[in-house]
């Protein structure tokens, strides 16, 4: 003889099975690879859940792309020193700005901080919905001027041109640069043109010049008493000529049509002195070209994004600030 339960009984052993279900149902997806989301309904606990799914976004792992594939003009080698290349960083998140950001890490010309002048920064932004990209130039004492600069050029025709694929819009490509990799960054936002039309390569029919620039303790001058000789003699080599110096010499290249540009330095640095950018800066203010310069009192060369300082390290906070304000963190 079949016993029939209490209405109460009842409604409890129907909410145990639909939670076992809601169980079972989860297991399943999550094994599809989507996330479970259960929302209870006000008042329903137990005897009603709600299941709801959404797929996860897939989060793009770095990926190396050579800025010339068949091997870059003025290559010594077919060694990876002599292959200069992107790596690109995609955006996650749901505000994905349609901005980028082409980074220089530092090293003096002689050898890159990939890490935390690289990758770390790179993750930095992807976080605001920006996408990055990390610079692999080639470096001296085997390679000199204008190598160098040919590669940050080409780096920034490259995303220019190939903007679609990676989701950005041609006109908000940026650089920046630390110390050394400043003066690239620096070089390229007052050494640049429009591309050559006509190019059988796209990517050289793409402009070199930077949308905008950032530029972290930077060198900036080739010239005494403020130069950083180890770039000046890794960039130029032994004995430059005086005219080379003055050529590479950034803060006396501003023009009206030189980027905005967000400067940082700190009174600190004996590598490279706190002037390299205040001449940058001041030769922007007196072109006219919109610039933020923070010099803060305490903090070493090379500190990167220095999270862990309550004052050299509130930079990036800074600098997402003035990327918010010139409508860079915002899709149009």
């Amino acid at each position: 003889m079949r016993t029939r339960l209490k209405p109460a009984v009842a409604r409890t052993a129907r909410g145990t099975r639909e939670r076992i279900n809601l169980r079972r149902t989860a297991l399943r997806l999550r094994r599809l690879g989507l996330l479970v989301v259960l929302i209870a309904l006000p008042g329903s606990l137990g005897s009603s859940a709600m299941a709801q799914t959404r797929t996860v976004p897939k989060v793009e792992e770095p990926r190396k792309i050579y800025l010339w594939e068949g091997g870059a003009p003025g290559a010594l080698g077919s060694e990876e020193a002599d292959k200069p290349s992107l790596t690109y960083y995609a955006p996650w998140g749901e505000n994905i700005s349609g901005t980028a950001v082409i980074v220089a890490p530092g090293g003096g010309y002689a050898f890159l901080a990939s890490n935390h002048e690289g990758r770390q920064v790179a993750n930095w932004f992807n976080a605001l919905g920006v996408a990055a990209f990390v610079l692999t130039y080639r470096l001296g004492p085997r390679y000199h001027h204008p190598i160098e600069l040919g590669d940050a050029q080409r780096a920034i025709r490259m995303v220019r041109a190939r903007a679609k694929e990676f989701s950005v819009l041609p006109n908000r490509i940026g650089i920046m640069g630390f110390s050394a990799g400043g003066h690239l960054a620096s070089t390229a936002a007052t050494h640049f043109d429009d591309g050559n039309a006509a190019a059988s390569d796209p990517i050289d029919r793409a402009g070199s010049r930077p949308d905008f620039t950032i530029l972290a303790y930077a060198v900036i001058t080739m010239k005494p008493p403020y130069a950083h000789e180890g770039s000046v003699h890794s960039l130029l080599g032994e004995n430059p000529d005086p005219q080379l110096r003055d050529a590479l010499s950034n803060e006396l290249h501003v023009t009206p049509q030189t980027p905005p540009t967000f400067l940082f330095t700190t009174s600190e640095d004996t590598a490279v002195p706190p002037e390299n950018s205040v001449q940058f800066y001041l030769a922007l203010h007196k072109a006219g070209v919109p610039a933020e310069l923070h010099a803060f009192e305490k903090g070493r060369h090379g500190v990167g994004l220095d999270l862990a300082d309550p004052a050299t390290g509130e930079w990036s906070r800074l600098l997402a600030n003035w990327l918010r304000m010139r409508g860079l963190l915002t899709r149009p």
